[in-house]
């Protein structure tokens, strides 16, 4: 799930203390070096653009890589839409802004979709980086209703939505949103 890097647009947060410049560009190039970082054979690597018509037509992003466009609504509207709108199987999603995502954490994920119906990366602050699903039933409906989104009730809230689903944790990896984030992977 990606954004277009423009200014006042992506990071925000993050922005508000180092520049909305400055923070797109810190955007742009994390998510460069992370699609390098998680281009495997032993999976296809598809980007959610939003907005939907610019990101779909975005020179930012490799050409080679297909794209489809997240949609309206909040966060889980859009993840939502992308678990609904792929062909079936597991399907992973993962947050651009995680510096140490690896191919290792994609394939526990995925190997943990082989027990589970539902996968987890968390976040130190009560969220979560990465979230996939088995799909061989339906998505829930109620998946992601009522999610507080940006708090630390995110994850909890949706394993919530999750009703019976078995559920597997794999490691917990920071994602940055404000300056003190990015501080912590320099100490």
């Amino acid at each position: 799930m990606v954004k277009e890097p423009r200014p006042g647009r992506v990071k925000t947060r993050l922005g508000k203390s180092m520049g909305m410049v400055p923070a797109a560009w810190w955007f742009r190039r994390q998510v460069a070096g992370l699609l390098r970082r998680i281009d495997d054979a032993r999976w296809d690597t598809v980007l959610a653009v939003s907005p939907d018509h610019e990101g779909m037509q975005s020179r930012v992003w490799p050409a080679h890589l297909p794209r489809i466009p997240q949609g309206p609504g909040d966060l889980g509207d859009r993840m939502g839409r992308v678990f609904r709108t792929l062909a079936p199987g597991p399907v992973v999603i993962v947050g651009a802004d995680i510096p140490g995502i690896t191919r290792a954490h994609i394939a526990r994920a995925f190997k943990a979709l082989g027990d589970h119906d539902a996968v987890f990366g968390p976040a130190p602050d009560g969220g979560y980086w990465l979230i996939g699903l088995k799909r061989i039933r339906p998505v829930p409906v109620q998946l992601f209703e009522g999610v507080r989104w940006s708090t630390e009730h995110a994850l909890s809230d949706t394993r919530a939505t999750l009703g019976d689903c078995s559920i597997a944790l794999i490691d917990t990896l920071q994602d940055i949103d404000t300056a003190e984030d990015l501080a912590k992977l320099t100490e």
